[in-house]
């Protein structure tokens, strides 16, 4: 039954909340832009790309339009549109031939045709962006949908795993499960198979405590791809912020792609698994000044992006993408607030890894660690307590600040990932960086307050090599990108061992196998947060593409068809995880001291040379010195429990050795109780699971194989049990 006519009428609404919220009876619609003449709200409730109604809003308050519309139920499809200046040499690009989709849909429908319809300026004019195209493009553009928020969540409650406690899991919901046997065919691929349990018990068997999903926000396939036929895979080129992304979801009714993604998290923390999202607040998909016009642009272009202050056409770009969103514009940073906290409210995930942070850290120019971005979520009662990672640089002058977050963020340690990587695959002489990389990288954290938890630690991500690919490439093989293999890194700082690609010869898999071992057992036991990039406990390869950001394809799907090696390797990194979580001394809390902490007190960690004597000075320095030890005294290390308890780990004992012959290593005193007098050995990367089983009494001799990880614990004489 049609409303009667005074309940049809648009009222004035209200400012708050941004964007499209229904009541149960109508829709209260908000849209900010502080130099709009107009805006109007285009509603499509049918499927044709025509709107059905244009509303103009009423009302305008400190810059945000809003009008409450009767009526307007979820499922039904909107834009916007923005009257005002045409005039790009100031900056300013208001267009109203164009439909735009609204900053704050939280649901966005359809994609983007590319055809002229999408460019704000006539694309046939020899002046560029300054001629404004005067031709409707309805049909080309997204729309954003109403939905109903509503959702039982149940007993679902953050799960707030420590920082010391988690375990990162880097994946993508599309290339996890698009092949996974045990997930019903109809729904790999999406948000609803990330959380099956097939793919849960994968994660469970390892000891994942987060995965770290690759872009969900709503995203664009760039118009350069889609003219080569390729599309934006990894999705770092966002047009929502509050949007689920519409291809990851099974469920076609209109909005189902946001419960979809909720069913998601709810499985996931049913399971103890934390989820935490790869954002990207620095840039959006409309590039630069020659870009096109999808949102941003058009409703509010000189607050939403960074201008160029003498010449406002044109974009700052910190990014690499033609643009920078503007963080230090009090919407633009509300906006971003808003969707942060909406992603923890209401969507329940526990934290966030930040792209290209820097830029987000700019409040003028220069990075600035106490700038208005990082004071906001310092702030928020909601997001100071969740899980906040950047990727501490960008491209502009003075990007690279690693190191140089502020105490509540921890960083993806780039370092750590090049000084194992030169430990493993080089001849290079990195001891004195490894001492640090294994102990928490406290030369970059420690100054500023920061605990070891600050260094999420890697050895591969999305982009870059697979570890496969790290241990069976010297170059990089992206030609399938269609940019004449000119993309991506440009080499890769690892040894081929004396083949390129697959190979059948028994020796040189043996060796890359093992490689792939010592650099997770590095991984897994260092202090710090643990990252393992998703498919590389399968041996999974890209066939040597180090940037398969556009390869949606069998390039970057998981292969679950396991051969014995890859499932060996499944089980050697769940047993090093395991060994991890059980040993309290490979998670601290604090970072090392190095001395004692009273005379006549051990030293928390001890470095140990082949010949069992302490390291000295020299030794650091000794290029042909390959081996380290590693004697974490548990004595000596203050811990306690989440009641405040205190704890006395057991002691650990690590042992790297990274020469291409065996070693004889020489055990030190275990300095832990009369009743132990023994080493027993837990794990190394000389088996393929990497079981062992054997002690040794203290002060006498082991011989590591070339290029070896290995892990003791003490025992006593009498029956050689392990102290956990």
């Amino acid at each position: 039954m049609p409303l009667p006519l005074e309940a049809q009428r648009i009222r004035p609404g209200t400012s708050r909340p941004l964007g499209a919220t229904w009541d149960g009876e109508g829709t209260n619609f908000a849209v900010f832009s502080a130099h709009a003449t107009r805006v109007d709200i285009c509603l499509f409730e049918d499927s044709n790309d025509k709107p059905s109604r244009t509303i103009e809003l009423p009302e305008r308050t400190y810059g945000i339009w809003h009008g409450y519309v009767p009526g307007v139920a979820p499922g039904t499809r909107y834009g916007v549109r923005a009257d005002g200046p045409y005039k790009p040499e100031l900056g300013e690009r208001f267009n109203p031939a164009k439909l735009l989709v609204d900053p704050y849909s939280k649901a966005i429908d359809g994609k983007v045709t590319w055809d002229d319809f999408v460019y704000a300026y006539d694309l046939d004019d020899p002046e560029d962006d300054l001629s404004i195209s005067t031709v409707e493009n309805d049909g080309s553009i997204p729309k954003g949908m109403v939905i109903d928020p509503a959702f039982d969540w149940g007993e679902d409650e953050p799960l707030r795993t420590s920082w010391y406690d988690t375990v990162i899991y880097e994946v993508h919901v599309k290339g996890f499960t698009r092949q996974h046997p045990d997930i019903p065919e109809d729904i790999r691929g999406t948000y609803k198979a990330m959380g099956h349990p097939a793919a849960i018990e994968h994660l469970k068997r390892l000891g994942i405590t987060a995965v770290e999903l690759l872009p969900v926000h709503s995203f664009v396939d760039d118009h350069f791809l889609t003219q080569k036929g390729l599309v934006n895979y990894w999705g770092y080129s966002s047009l929502g912020f509050f949007a689920p992304d519409k291809r990851y979801s099974s469920d076609s009714t209109p909005g189902g792609q946001v419960n979809e993604f909720k069913e998601m998290v709810k499985s996931l923390h049913a399971a103890g698994i934390e989820v935490i999202l790869d954002v990207v607040y620095n840039h959006t998909c409309e590039g630069n000044h020659l870009g096109p016009m999808l949102s941003f642009k058009g409703i509010d272009n000189t607050n939403y992006y960074r201008l160029m202050p003498d010449k406002p056409r044109y974009y700052i770009d910190f990014t690499g993408t033609g643009n920078s969103l503007n963080a230090h514009h009090s919407q633009v940073l509300t906006m971003m607030m808003d969707s942060l906290r909406y992603w923890v409210t209401e969507m329940h995930v526990d934290g966030f890894r930040f792209d290209l942070a820097s830029t987000l850290g700019r409040d003028q120019y220069d990075f600035d660690p106490f700038g208005g971005f990082f004071d906001a979520v310092h702030q928020d009662p909601v997001l100071a307590t969740v899980k906040l990672i950047a990727e501490p640089w960008d491209i502009g002058e003075g990007g690279y600040q690693v190191g140089g977050f502020p105490v509540l963020w921890s960083e993806w340690n780039d370092r750590f990932r090049d000084d194992v990587r030169a430990f493993w695959q080089t001849q290079e002489p990195v001891l004195p960086q490894m001492g640090f990389r294994l102990t928490g990288s406290a030369d970059i954290y420690e100054a500023g307050g920061r605990s070891p938890q600050a260094s999420v630690n890697l050895i591969t991500a999305h982009d870059g090599f697979t570890l496969n690919d790290l241990v069976s490439y010297a170059e990089k093989h992206n030609e399938a990108n269609g940019e004449n293999n000119e993309d991506g890194h440009d080499h890769n700082v690892s040894a081929n061992y004396g083949h390129e690609g697959p190979t059948d010869d028994p020796q040189i898999r043996a060796l890359r196998e093992r490689q792939k071992r010592n650099m997770l057992a590095t991984l897994l036991f260092s202090q710090g947060t643990p990252m393992i990039c998703g498919g590389d406990e399968l041996g999974r390869t890209q066939q040597g593409n180090n940037n398969a950001y556009c390869q949606d394809n069998e390039i970057s799907w998981y292969d679950w068809d396991l051969k014995k090696d890859q499932k060996d390797l499944i089980e050697f990194t769940a047993n090093a995880i395991r060994l991890r979580q059980d040993q309290l001394a490979l998670r601290r809390r604090l970072f090392f001291k190095g001395r004692p902490e009273q005379p006549g007190s051990i030293k928390d960690v001890t470095w140990l040379r082949p010949d069992g004597q302490e390291f000295q000075s020299h030794d650091w320095s000794d290029p042909e010195l390959r081996t380290i030890g590693m004697r974490l005294a548990g004595d000596a290390i203050q811990e306690i429990d989440e009641e405040g308890n205190p704890l006395t780990p057991s002691s650990v004992l690590l042992l790297f050795h990274g020469g291409e012959d065996p070693v004889e290593f020489t055990l030190p005193r275990v300095e832990r109780g009369d009743d132990l007098s023994h080493w027993t050995a837990m794990l190394t990367t000389d088996t393929p699971d990497g079981s062992i089983s054997f002690k040794a009494k203290a002060l006498s001799t082991v011989t590591l194989p070339g290029r070896t990880v290995m892990v003791f614990v003490p025992s006593t004489s009498e029956d050689g049990s392990a102290r956990q």
